[in-house]
């Protein structure tokens, strides 16, 4: 199996518990969650206000590839999943029916 394969089964179970489409601010959030911090913490950590993550947390706002690399880096994690989230986000608000998949340079 691919890893390609690898991550889209991933993305699908997730998305399957949830009942939901797995966003980066929904990823933000499980993260923040995960780690047992409020709002105001984890925004403290990104370096953005709360008012903004709880935009981004609730699909109201949206970041660009540059700042999903940048809140990956931060946090600890692959930008990856971070990169493909956001832009599958871009897709979706403009109501394009595709799966963004990202790979790396």
């Amino acid at each position: 199996m691919s890893i390609k394969s690898k991550s889209n089964d991933a993305l699908k179970t997730l998305e399957a518990i949830s009942g939901k489409k797995l966003t980066l601010g929904a990823l933000l959030s499980a993260i923040r969650q995960g780690e047992e911090l409020s709002q105001v913490e984890f925004a403290l950590k990104l370096g953005i206000s709360k008012q903004y993550l709880c935009d981004v947390e609730h699909g109201r706002r949206f970041v660009s590839p540059k700042t999903a690399v940048e809140y990956a880096k931060k946090l600890g994690y692959s930008p990856h999943q971070f990169v493909r989230l956001c832009l599958q986000d871009m897709v979706r608000r403009d109501g394009i029916n595709l799966t963004v998949d990202v790979k790396a340079a």
